[in-house]
């Protein structure tokens, strides 16, 4: 005790160590303490040394109450009682610390401000008396006093007040009593309150969480009445039966409601799994008129730029029609400008700009010049820099920088983007291809992302060619795609550079396997195939003429009809069992050859790929068959999946090429 004085204020100090809140409404009321700018490490200290240590769910208020009985005032001081319709001051004359509240009476003079004019005294003295004169904690705000007698109590009261309005949860006391609720859940859901203060969270995952809490909290409001009619009827009948299965269903969504909390509440898995954003903005489509307008964009225009753009852009030889141009000074207002069909022509200079770049139709962004002399920087905390859901959009020569910033530098929520010869100077996460998006990404160079340079969601297909990704936190990270809701990406790697990476060059995220599912080895005898081509020109210029180094396929087979391989190239013909045979060797023999560091990480990603791919399979076709279903359509039991990763170099990559994140 004494020492959570000397952490906190104490006693043998003159005076108080806290602030004060002046009312901004009934001038009459009394200043009270101001408690409720803590910072994180202060709280966090309060409830693991002091208030919660290593307690269990069902143990909270037990603790809380001891806590509270150590430093709390048990009478003499005044208090605002704070709710949505008034406020009125009291005065507290006892403290039930068992039940969380305080005894009060009304303070003379009576004071309330409320929003009508309802609330007289002779009302409050009938409220207070069905309340029999007892308050929670939480709904008071302790009166402020320059002694400094009374700092413990407002800070208890605030603790109480933050935990039961921003930490526990109404099912927690149902949780399993095996574990450190501090650990458990306090911890976690006290750090993500603290990243959201601190803009350290999208808006959208915000919103998500918050709307996901509502949704459980309404849930389990449900689930408690059902639960309470069960006990409450005859155990026989038809209704209690009906009970059971609702009560079933709704403890079920309510547990993948809780699941889906817990991981944004968990940094690691709310960085790894991300979050499907809204996009609400809709496609203009063609102008009325079907024309196409150039866009150029320029903070100065020169005589000399100019002639310069209308030889090589404005007028080419090739051109047999009259262009409409507009000009402008903003890349941000040229884009919003645009329809379908449109062009915008960046000139060298140094934009800044402060707002997100929406593109919901087919347009293109070229640059005039080289990327590092036309640059567009991001001004201010907003979540996004560029967000894409056109068909067709195409972005080149382009230098993107990113500051301060929550969400990557690109997303490709829909449709198919293609960014060609830029450089993108991230902050957080660098491009994020969503499900059913499509990236290609050529001759670019991206760096400085805190977390993951290339962010691959399933069920999207993902080109990056001769690209350099460094000096981020992961360079590619492809999200789990074994869910069975979850379709396999397509990816396709090929020459790109991917070094100086905190952490591996390419992470695959995805669970642990069940223990009834069984190895993938047996589902490659099922349907899926590794053909290793090793570093001859005859057998790599099947693939990639020109390449020379190790390439890899990862593509499903059936069970007899793999074409055969001629010309020089590794031969399998006849069963699959003769084609399996000579490919197994061939593998044998690449593992007893030196491998360079770049050929080791570009097997290392396709083997994983498809193994996982195996996987998804297997674990497909044992849902299907727990249906009933023993037979079906290879359509329905396999995904076609075309994975080339093919003259890759990894290097100097904190963790190694590559690297799988089991949650």
């Amino acid at each position: 005790e004494d020492d959570f004085c000397s952490d906190y204020g104490s006693h043998d100090k003159p005076g108080t160590a806290l602030g004060r809140t002046v009312p901004d409404k009934n001038v009459l009321f009394p200043d009270t303490f101001h408690t409720d700018h803590l910072l994180f490490y202060e709280r966090f200290k309060a409830y693991q040394d002091y208030i919660l240590a290593d307690c269990k769910a069902s143990e909270v208020k037990d603790f809380t109450a001891e806590y509270l009985e150590k430093v709390i005032e048990p009478s003499g001081w005044q208090a605002v009682w704070r709710t949505n319709v008034f406020e009125v001051l009291v005065e507290v004359v006892d403290v039930e610390y068992s039940a969380l509240k305080a005894v009060v009476r009304l303070s003379e003079p009576f004071l309330c401000e409320s929003q009508d004019s309802t609330f007289t005294l002779e009302c409050m003295q009938e409220l207070l008396e069905l309340k029999e004169r007892q308050i929670p904690l939480q709904e008071l705000w302790v009166v402020y006093d320059e002694t400094g007698d009374f700092d413990q109590t407002a800070l208890a009261v605030e603790h109480v007040r933050f935990f039961y309005q921003c930490i526990w949860r109404t099912w927690d006391e149902e949780e399993e009593d095996d574990f450190d609720y501090f650990v458990r859940c306090v911890e976690p859901r006290l750090r993500l309150h603290y990243d959201i203060l601190e803009h350290r969270v999208p808006s959208g995952l915000v919103a998500d969480y918050q709307n996901l809490l509502a949704q459980c909290e309404e849930l389990y409001r449900k689930f408690l009445n059902v639960r309470s009619s069960i006990s409450s009827s005859d155990l026989d009948s038809e209704v209690e039966n009906v009970s059971m299965v609702e009560g079933l269903k709704l403890y079920e969504k309510i547990e993948h409601l809780k699941q889906k909390l817990k991981i944004i509440e968990n940094p690691l898995l709310r960085y790894v799994f991300g979050y499907q954003k809204y996009s609400g903005f809709q496609a203009k489509g063609l102008r009325p008129m079907g024309t196409k307008i150039t866009h150029v964009v320029s903070s100065t225009m020169m005589a000399s730029l100019l002639q310069s753009l209308m030889r090589d852009k404005l007028c080419p030889k090739s051109c047999g029609e009259e262009l409409e141009i507009q000009f402008h000074n903003d890349p941000l207002t040229a884009v919003n400008a645009c329809y379908e069909g449109d062009k915008v022509i960046i000139c060298p200079g140094h934009y800044v700009v402060d707002g997100v770049f929406c593109i919901a139709d087919s347009v293109q962004l070229e640059g005039y010049g080289l990327p590092d002399d036309i640059v567009i920087e991001k001004q201010g905390k907003g979540d996004n820099f560029i967000d894409c859901t056109g068909a067709n959009i195409r972005i080149s020569s382009l230098k993107l920088v990113q500051h301060d910033a929550v969400e990557g530098i690109l997303n490709v929520h829909q449709g198919k983007t293609t960014l060609e010869n830029c450089v993108l100077q991230c902050e957080t996460t660098g491009i994020t291809v969503r499900t059913s998006a499509e990236l290609l990404m050529q001759k670019s160079d991206l760096y400085g992302a805190k977390g993951a340079g290339v962010e691959i969601y399933p069920g999207s297909t993902c080109t990056l060619i001769d690209n350099g990704i460094h000096h981020c936190k992961e360079g590619i990270l492809i999200k789990n795609f074994l869910d069975e809701h979850n379709d396999i990406p397509k990816i396709t790697m090929v020459n790109n550079m991917i070094h100086n990476n905190e952490g591996y060059g390419v992470v695959l995220v995805r669970p642990a396997i069940p223990c009834d599912v069984k190895d993938a080895s047996a589902e490659t005898r099922k349907g899926i195939f590794f053909l290793f081509l090793i570093g001859s020109p005859q057998t790599s210029k099947l693939l990639y003429p020109g390449f020379l180094i190790a390439s890899f396929i990862v593509k499903p087979l059936k069970w007899d009809t793999y074409p055969t391989q001629s010309g020089g190239g590794t031969s399998c013909v006849g069963g699959f069992r003769q084609e399996l045979s000579e490919c197994v060797t061939e593998l044998e023999l690449y593992e007893q050859a030196e491998i360079s560091e770049e050929t080791e990480g570009n097997y290392e990603i396709a083997n994983e790929l498809g193994t996982t791919s195996a996987k998804k399979n297997q674990m497909h076709r044992k849902r299907l068959s727990e249906l009933g279903i023993t037979e079906a359509d290879d359509n329905l039991m396999s995904q076609e999946v075309f994975v080339s990763i093919v003259g890759n170099q990894f290097k100097w990559n904190g963790k190694g090429s590559f690297g799988t994140f089991l949650f």
